[in-house]
């Protein structure tokens, strides 16, 4: 009764709403979820990637059960990527404990950094397939060895700016992969992605847990309306054409993060 008492309608629906969006594209919810808590409902920016970091990594575990169960994770990628990014989620949650996460300053560079990683990703999001031809020839030379360095070097980035932004993991996580390992089928690329983002999200999320930077409530909210609308926009991703959606994301993304950089 407590739990169901705590659940806010508002909400609950932004859950849904931007699990809708990440069932048709997807792409992170952090891209969506972290933003749309700081400039609309005026969470302090701490707090909205605390409560969004433990909000992905429950619904990205869904979306490993799902892609598991369908063979389309390479568990090898995922750890080479998790072999970089939990370590440096670790040193990452260590170095940002020394200072007061909860501050106006501290609120004025989390949001800076999220309009960034918001710019980043709407720009692979736009020009992920130019991105891929025009630097295939080069990676055609790269040998699995230097691909396998290359992806834990990707996972120790990852690590730090999700940890900081709640944001990158998605799009620019499979940006990347597409670049190192161009041969994978791009279903095992977005499977391996969600995979790896499991642990990265829950480490940094437990971590700003303990950095009291994680509201329960609001976590309790946003993923009562988000699993529903995973569900269902994993069913409408087959009926709406995928650039349209790419693209539409990519404007509200830029548009958000020019709003939070500047």
């Amino acid at each position: 009764m407590s739990l169901l008492s705590s659940i806010d309608p508002l909400f609950m629906l932004s859950g849904f709403f931007v699990g809708l969006l990440v069932g048709q594209t997807g792409v992170g919810g952090g891209s969506l979820m972290t933003p749309l808590l700081v400039l609309v409902f005026g969470i302090h920016p701490a707090t909205a990637v605390g409560t969004d970091l433990l909000y992905a990594s429950a619904t990205k575990s869904v979306g490993t059960l799902v892609h598991g169960m369908n063979h389309t994770v390479d568990w090898r990628i995922v750890r080479r990527l998790a072999s970089g990014s939990v370590p440096a989620t670790i040193v990452t949650l260590l170095v940002i404990s020394h200072f007061n996460v909860n501050s106006a300053g501290s609120a004025r560079v989390i949001s800076l950094l999220l309009g960034i990683m918001l710019l980043l990703t709407s720009v692979s999001l736009i020009f992920r397939s130019q991105f891929v031809r025009m630097m295939g020839p080069l990676l055609d030379r790269i040998t699995p060895g230097q691909a396998a360095r290359l992806t834990v070097i990707t996972g120790v980035l990852l690590g730090t700016f999700v940890t900081l932004s709640s944001v990158g993991a998605g799009a620019i996580g499979v940006t990347a992969l597409l670049l190192l390992y161009p041969r994978i089928p791009m279903p095992v690329i977005v499977g391996s992605d969600i995979a790896h983002a499991v642990p990265l999200t829950l480490v940094a999320g437990v971590g700003h847990w303990w950095l009291g930077s994680v509201d329960w409530p609001l976590l309790s909210s946003l993923l009562s309306g988000s699993i529903p609308g995973i569900i269902l926009g994993s069913y409408l991703s087959a009926h709406v054409p995928d650039k349209v959606m790419r693209a539409m994301l990519a404007g509200v993304l830029c548009f958000v993060g020019g709003r939070l950089v500047f």
